[in-house]
């Protein structure tokens, strides 16, 4: 049963981001060293160049400068070649991270409809936007900071060493530009940063809505009123932008003024302390340009914490959607347990299936007992509501009962893979999806490795194959467009009809095959589903009354129970639900048993 995320789950995201790094642990720290090394080369580059310009305005001996020469030329090497391995260790651990997120997104979608808890464009912007903020948190927010607390400090010691007022001073700027300024950073951006990741997630729910929905919106006269709605969408998203851009060139505003300030005051310091000689000219220039070119270990994290409102919003929403209670589970098993038959014809067995949808939720199914034996046809018929497509998803292996069992030939299904299950029981969901590609393509999911020949006998079988040939000049390649679109609504139904047929299922499961068809399409419908499931176990789900006197056996559902079983003649003989629902009365003494 899908349940949403607790809320003590979704707390501290961003750590929980960056534990999502822990694989990759060792290239981040080579990262973090390569970064701690371009940063002090820099530094250096600028604190040997001061002493080398201070020192030769004494006219000392060439050969007193030639370390200095030479150390120059290889910071300044070092810098450029550090920096190009920093950013390739760092995106590239970052961007392995990043894949493995997406997998393991995409994993826990796949396995039984998280998905279904979030509006589409609201699950494009997870998927996409809210993934991706892990990238920026390990590249921008990671890095960075720790460089900084490396570089800084050693830094800081260089200064005191040369000129301890300098470096008090320096290690003061250093803390407010490293510290107080990302601070107030983060505290200006939390409220539009936090709004930043539900604005796109808005702005994308209204653009597939709008897009999708087009041909409803314009017939009912509401394309206006959805534009709308994606105007004010994007005017929210821009003013958050703008605001988030306004924050980001205060912070470095307010950075370039505390290292103006302290460069200022350290270059007072230094000409006071040289003028009364505690002081030589050459440290305090190397004093002076070191406290210069310090600023530059600290002048990314006011951006960094601007962003991490924003980015903390895009981990809650990515967990919200990992920390989601998988729908399916694979029950902890004995290795005794018995598999799934391998060959022939199985016996399908449900007892006590009891389903509902949340913990405060009545019972969509509420003690469920059914048999489909080989090569049967059993009809599960009810009221909208009553649970009927509960029962399909159950055995399609969307959803785990809260009770009873489901067997084959004795192997309970929830104690092996879904995807093993499925191998097994196939068929028609209520809404099968057509995917927006060809013919063939649509067919082959089921079956990766068949080839044409084996395609047009699934096809002939669903009745398909002659309309196909007659209206499709492409054949196979034909383009359906997006959900079928291209495709009539029998047309459609025959098309998910063939695809479970060429997955070659032991038991075939209709769930709903005629819902919006007209009354001549869904005889017809009715018609190819009935003949193409012949030699199949099949379990037709319906709320139709129309050919259910073609079926060995009819269960009627109603509030989640099992209410009447028999035969069409048989039920209509007997005083009851299924009685009623053809529209004729009492019926003679006699008839089959109601269960209860």
């Amino acid at each position: 049963m899908t349940r949403p995320a607790s809320p003590h789950r979704v707390s501290r995201p961003l750590l929980r981001m960056v534990a999502l790094a822990r694989p990759r642990g060792v290239r981040f720290a080579l990262g973090v060293l390569l970064g701690a090394l371009a940063t002090a080369a820099g530094v250096g580059l600028l604190s040997v160049s001061a002493w080398l310009l201070a020192t030769a305005a004494t006219h000392p001996p060439i050969t007193a400068l030639g370390v200095a020469v030479v150390a120059t030329r290889a910071f300044g090497v070092t810098r450029g070649v550090a920096r190009y391995l920093e950013r390739l260790v760092t995106h590239d651990a970052a961007f392995r991270t990043l894949a493995d997120v997406r997998v393991r997104v995409y994993q826990r979608l796949a396995r039984s409809e998280p998905v279904r808890r979030f509006r589409s464009g609201d699950l494009v912007s997870r998927l996409v936007n809210d993934t991706d903020a892990t990238q920026d948190l390990l590249v921008r927010g990671l890095t960075p900071p720790l460089v900084a607390v490396v570089v800084g400090g050693a830094v800081v010691a260089l200064s005191t060493a040369l000129f301890v007022p300098g470096g008090l001073l320096l290690a003061a700027g250093l803390v407010l530009g490293g510290l107080a300024v990302p601070l107030f950073a983060a505290a200006l951006g939390r409220r539009s940063g936090r709004r930043q990741a539900a604005a796109r997630g808005e702005l994308s729910t209204a653009l597939v809505d709008t897009l999708y929905g087009a041909p409803d919106l314009v017939a009912y006269g509401a394309m206006e009123q959805a534009v709308l709605r994606v105007e004010r969408a994007d005017a929210e998203l821009t003013r958050l932008a703008r605001r988030d851009a306004a924050v980001l060139g205060l912070g470095s505003g307010a950075s370039a003024l505390v290292a103006g300030a302290t460069v200022w005051a350290t270059l007072l310091l230094g000409v006071a302390a040289v003028a009364g000689g505690a002081l030589d000219a050459v440290p305090f220039a190397v004093v002076v340009l070191t406290a210069l070119a310090a600023f530059e270990i600290v002048a990314p994290l006011p951006a960094v914490a601007a962003k991490l409102a924003a980015i903390r919003a895009s981990g809650a929403r990515l967990f919200d959607v990992l920390d989601t209670e998988p729908a399916v589970r694979v029950a902890e098993a004995p290795a005794d347990r018995p598999g799934l038959p391998e060959e022939g014809a199985a016996t399908l067995r449900v007892r006590g299936l009891r389903v509902r949808y949340g913990p405060d939720e009545p019972w969509a199914l509420d003690g469920i007992d059914l048999d489909l034996p080989p090569g049967r046809r059993i009809a599960v018929l009810g009221p909208s509501g009553s649970g009927k497509s509960t029962l399909a998803s159950v055995l399609f292996r969307f959803r785990d009962p809260d009770a009873g069992t489901v067997t084959l030939d004795g192997a309970d299904i929830t104690e092996h893979p879904a995807d093993e299950v499925r191998r097994f029981i196939s068929g028609v969901p209520q809404d099968p999806h057509i995917f927006a590609s060809t013919l063939r393509e649509n067919l082959r999911l089921a079956r990766p490795g068949a080839d044409d020949a084996q395609v047009w006998e699934a096809l002939e079988r669903a009745r398909l194959a002659e309309d196909v040939r007659a209206t499709m000049p492409d054949g196979l390649d034909t383009q359906v467009g997006a959900h079928g679109a291209r495709l009539s609504g029998g047309m459609r139904q025959r098309l998910a009809l063939a695809r479970a047929l060429l997955a070659q299922p032991r038991i075939l499961v209709l769930d709903e095959p005629t819902t919006h068809l007209d009354p001549d399409t869904r005889d017809a419908v009715l018609d190819d589903l009935l003949a193409a499931s012949e030699g199949y176990s099949t379990l037709l789900i319906t709320h139709d009354l129309a050919r259910l006197e073609h079926m060995d056996e009819i269960y009627v559902i109603v509030d989640g129970r099992v209410v009447q079983r028999g035969s069409h003649a048989d039920l209509l003989a007997e005083k009851g639900w299924y009685r009623r629902a053809h529209g004729l009365g009492d019926p003679p003494r006699g008839g089959l048993r109601v269960v209860r």
